[in-house]
């Protein structure tokens, strides 16, 4: 890979990638398709790969294309981050963000972080399912609560606990009379969220739905909890939901019942990998303390 590997090539190629059509990567960039062209093409003079194969029948990644997504991405969240960075410490002053998912309560780590660092500024930012890691890649955040699964790649990650996980059901489905219930009893229903977020439930459900439609209708995705839970008291569907968070959300049209198969969700806080802040450091040793040690007792 060259030294002077451009910032710019780099986002042309990710919106191709994307796009998987020079036409609509060109439209989404403000540029003109053979100037786009040419940009891939010296992009994979400078790397020695093919990068996209085009025919017939459209526009498609090589190997090495799709294996070049990940880094292209990585380079281009750095950069970004480091950007945010200078223009902070231009503006001056002590400030550091922390982010976390519905249901996390960072209140205890900001007050001992506060404490220990009586000039800081500390921010907090609630996330979401789409966006936890995205935010503290690309420097959004400094530090972030998130919910397992996620991709580690250029964090670190200290798990931190796990709670159980429920189904929030319409007050009037017949699963609402049962104290708990099972994957089984979910897997025909409609998931309102990216199945991504619960693979247990997406195994079981693909492995019922094979005898019967192949290709069944997707439900809709809401991005937030709230519109989740809007649409489950519309008896749309259901969603899985981190204990704490189900019991955050509380209202009158819905309820949460245990899903007793069904794995913990594991929390855990994560930073960039290459960051060294003495406040990025306080954080964790904060954190252990107070998750990981009363943990234990």
């Amino acid at each position: 890979m060259p030294d002077d590997l451009d910032l710019r090539k780099l986002r042309y190629f990710l919106a191709v990638a994307e796009e998987l059509s020079f036409i609509r990567a060109a439209d989404r960039l403000h540029i003109a398709q053979p100037v786009l062209t040419r940009q891939i093409k010296v992009l994979e003079r400078e790397l020695g790969v093919e990068l996209f194969v085009r025919s017939t029948r459209g526009t498609a990644l090589t190997p090495a294309g799709a294996a070049f997504v990940d880094d292209a991405g990585a380079v281009l969240r750095s950069a970004t981050a480091a950007q945010r960075r200078v223009r902070q410490a231009a503006r001056g002053g002590s400030r550091l963000t922390i982010g976390f998912m519905p249901g996390i309560r960072p209140t205890g780590t900001v007050r001992a972080l506060r404490e220990r660092f009586p000039e800081l500024h500390v921010d907090v930012v609630r996330t979401s399912w789409d966006d936890q890691v995205e935010m503290v890649l690309d420097g959004r955040i400094d530090a972030s609560f998130v919910r397992f699964p996620i991709k580690r790649r250029g964090l670190t990650v200290i798990p931190l606990y796990a709670e159980p996980r429920v189904v929030v059901l319409p007050v009037s489905h017949p699963l609402a009379e049962r104290e708990t219930v099972r994957l089984a009893d979910l897997a025909l229903l409609d998931l309102l969220q990216n199945p991504e977020a619960v693979p247990e439930w997406r195994d079981a459900s693909a492995a019922l739905r094979r005898a019967g439609d192949p290709n069944p209708p997707q439900p809709p995705r809401a991005p937030t909890v709230e519109e989740k839970l809007e649409m489950v008291a519309g008896e749309r569907g259901i969603v899985v939901l981190p204990e704490s968070t189900a019991q955050y959300y509380t209202r009158p049209d819905v309820t949460h019942r245990l899903v007793d198969d069904l794995t913990p969700s594991q929390v855990g806080l994560v930073y960039e990998a290459n960051r060294s802040d003495v406040e990025l450091r306080a954080i964790e040793e904060i954190v252990r303390k107070e998750y990981l040690h009363s943990a234990r007792s």
